[in-house]
Formats: structure tokens, sequence, C-alpha cells
């Protein structure tokens, strides 16, 4: 037999998906009558005269209808998938909401949560960029989220293709784990190559929505959520980005949260690093190496260091001689004064160590 308090839990969670599920109540529609009203079973206490003086006439008569079929049978399975292990819903009422977005303008009302929900709490770095990531970017990204997990803070991402994924796959490694902000609903993977990561940060991590159970991947969707990835952090690394990314879009988020904004640069001659290179301009942080957002942060360091480092006296010259945009291989060796053998040799044991990386048409380019 269900006991009262769980009946009473039930009962105003249905209201509050019931609210969030009204044809044309949308985020800002529901927080303005939960202001002007209180908790959502009093919003379907008032009548439609004290209702329209918050929404329109329309909206206020689709909250006074009964739920349809379709409407209730949503509410069931979604309090089903409330009772499994390790899912949860919060609303803007629970003190379980996380603080960090209650701090910004426009919170979500529901968030859905499958994992570790203590970590929407911790101190988080976002770390965001291109699904079209360079294999730069993807250890730029890996790395500076292992280090800066292995250093306390929760890595946030947007659970995407290329930079968001290997963010995830390096905050996996550290204590403050990650967080996953998803722009579907959470029984839903997308893209679905993530499905394996998907599973690990529901078990060693958390994943978080707004969107209610069976949303499918709609384009609009995506921008949004991104307001949540910033909300939660205290800063925002931007990897890499072109100059029209949705990457800027979070950045541009974070600024008006009046959070940080990091950024890596990168070639002048590279399309992802112009969004990176756009946003230093507009008074970004530049970082070279995960210490610099720690520093920035406060009280945080490194555990290990970032840096490959070589003990092979010609493997240093051939990194000297290649600086740091792409170089044909004559041209190193002529650069470095070692024949080819010698060259290519040492370019072999570089790109093994991750130093260097090996890019179509004989062309080579360092790595960190």
């Amino acid at each position: 037999m269900l006991n009262n308090a769980y009946l009473n839990d039930t009962t105003e969670l249905s209201d509050w998906l019931r609210l969030t599920q009204t044809e044309g109540v949308g985020v800002e529609a529901a927080r303005r009558l939960l202001t002007a009203f209180g908790m959502p079973s009093d919003i379907f206490a008032a009548d439609v005269v004290a209702l329209s003086t918050v929404v329109t006439e329309r909206i206020a008569r689709a909250l006074l209808k009964p739920p349809s079929a379709m409407m209730q049978n949503h509410i069931e399975r979604t309090l089903a998938w409330v009772g499994e292990p390790d899912n949860r819903i919060v609303t803007l009422a629970d003190a379980g909401y996380p603080q960090a977005l209650l701090n910004i303008p426009d919170p979500p009302v529901l968030l859905y949560i499958k994992g570790r929900a203590e970590l929407l709490a911790a101190t988080s770095l976002a770390v965001v960029g291109s699904r079209n990531a360079t294999a730069q970017g993807i250890q730029n990204s890996e790395r500076f989220s292992d280090a800066a997990s292995r250093a306390g803070l929760t890595i946030v991402s947007g659970l995407a293709l290329g930079i968001d994924a290997a963010a995830h796959e390096g905050g996996l490694r550290g204590s403050g784990s990650t967080v996953g902000v998803i722009g579907t609903g959470l029984d839903i993977v997308y893209p679905a190559r993530n499905r394996a990561l998907a599973h690990r940060l529901a078990e060693e991590g958390c994943i978080v929505s707004e969107y209610p159970l069976g949303m499918p991947p709609i384009a609009s969707n995506f921008p949004r959520r991104n307001r949540i990835i910033s909300g939660l952090s205290r800063a925002v690394l931007v990897v890499e980005a072109a100059a029209q990314s949705g990457s800027l879009i979070t950045a541009r988020m974070a600024a008006e949260q009046g959070r940080d904004v990091f950024a890596i640069p990168g070639s002048i001659h590279a399309p992802l690093s112009k969004g990176c290179h756009l946003l230093i301009k507009q008074g970004a942080k530049l970082v070279e190496s995960a210490q610099d957002i720690l520093d920035e942060l406060g009280n945080l360091s490194l555990s290990s260091s970032l840096q490959v480092p070589t003990d092979n006296r010609d493997e240093d010259v051939v990194l000297k001689a290649m600086g740091f945009d792409p170089i044909a291989g004559d041209m190193l060796s002529m650069r470095s004064g070692l024949d080819a053998a010698a060259l290519n040799a040492h370019l072999l044991t570089l790109e093994l160590d991750g130093v260097v990386e090996c890019l179509p048409g004989g062309m080579y380019r360092r790595m960190n």
C-alpha cells in the first residue's frame, strides 16, 4: 500500500508535469504563473479571469481543462521513470534545485536528472566546442578536462560529438567527474554514436535535461540548453569553434550570466580557431594550460603536468623546427638539418607519443 507521503509527492509532481505539458505554457509563462499564484495546484485552483491576468485567455482555458488521455499517459510514464533507481525530477520549488541555475535570468522549471544529482551543486567548468573537431582539439579538450577534473572541478558539456565527447571522457577520469546537459528527453540518446558514453555518464556522472521524456532531437532545443551548460558552471572554456558556432552562443550566455569565459588559441590559418580568436578579441581569457584556468578560479592546482616531456635532443630539434603551424616534411627536414630517414623516425616517435599529428598531403603539426 502506498503511504500518504508518497501520494502527496506524486500528486505534486503530477501537477508540475501537467503545468509544463499544457499547450502554450512555455518556461517563461510557467514562471510567471508560479510567481503570481504559488504552486501548480494553486494555478489549477484559480479561475479563467485570474489566470488571464498573467497569460492569454486561450492558455488560461487550456490550463483548466482536465488532462487529456495522452497527457495522463505521459504523466504516468514519467512517474514510473522517476521510480527507477538514479532517476529524479527537481522543480523550482525543491531544495535540491541547483543554486547556480536559480541565479540565471531564465532557469528551467523542471530538471530531469539521471545519475549523481549531487554533481549539479559542485564547482564546475563547462568545456564546449566544435562537433567536427580536429585531432588537436579533441586532445586539448580531453587533457584540459582530465586535469580540471583531477583538481576537483566537475566538467559540464553537451554530450555532442567532437569536443563535448572528449570533455566528458576527460572528466570521467578525475574525482570531479562530469555532467552532460542534453537537448532531448533523458530516455533518448542523441547522437546514437555517444550511446556508450551516455551510459557511462549515467553510472559515473550525471545527465540532465529540461525536456520531457520522449522529446526528440529538435534543432531549436540545443542552443536553448546551452544556458544550462553555462549556468551550472563557474566558467566556460571554448576549445575549438568556427566563426559561426553554437559554442559562441554558450560563451555569450556565460558572459551574460556573469561567468568567466576562456578560449584556447590556435593557428591563424585554422577555421576552427576563428571563433576562439574572436572571443579573445572580445575579452575572453586566453589559456595555454589547464593551470591557467585553475589559477583564475582560485585555490586549485594540477596534480600532474599536461605537457608531454621528451628527453631526446633530436626530437627537441624537430619540435623547435616545426613551430606550431602545419609544415611539409621536406621543409621540416631543411629546418632541422636531419635527413629524411632520421626525421621520419623521430616523427613516428613523436606521433606515437601524441606530440605530433600527421595531416593529409605529407604535412605535420605539433599538438602541444
